[in-house]
C-alpha cells in the first residue's frame, strides 16, 4: 500500500488567517469637516491612502479589507489627528502618541 503525506510539503497554498482580509467599516462624526481620513499602521499612516466620504447625515464613512490582528489608527478631520470615540481601546504607537486600537478577526 502507498502512503500519502497528510500535509503538503510546500505550505504556501495553506488557509492562514492572517492572510485573510476582512472589510472594517470606520465611521466618523465631523459633519463641519472639508475632509477626513483612516490613516493607521495598515497604510503607513498615509493621510492620502483612505479618503473616506460623507455621507448625507453628515457621518463620514469608509471600508477598508483588513488582516486578522490588531491595528492601531487615527482619523485625520481637516489635518488634525482624532481619536476614534468608538475604538475598542487606546494605545501608542512608536512615537508615544495616544492612537485608536482595534482588533480583527
Amino acid at each position: 500500500m502507498q502512503s500519502r503525506a497528510l500535509y503538503p510539503a510546500s505550505a504556501a497554498g495553506r488557509y492562514s488567517a492572517k492572510k485573510m482580509r476582512k472589510p472594517v467599516n470606520f465611521f466618523c462624526q465631523a459633519p463641519g469637516a472639508a475632509r477626513v481620513a483612516v490613516i493607521g499602521d495598515f497604510n503607513g499612516w498615509d493621510p492620502h491612502a483612505n479618503l473616506m466620504s460623507i455621507g448625507p447625515d453628515g457621518a463620514w464613512h469608509l471600508q477598508i479589507p483588513l488582516h486578522h490582528g490588531h491595528h492601531q489608527y487615527l482619523f485625520l478631520v481637516d489635518g488634525q489627528a482624532t481619536l476614534d470615540p468608538r475604538a475598542q481601546g487606546v494605545t501608542r504607537h512608536e512615537q508615544h502618541e495616544r492612537v485608536s486600537l482595534m482588533s480583527v478577526s
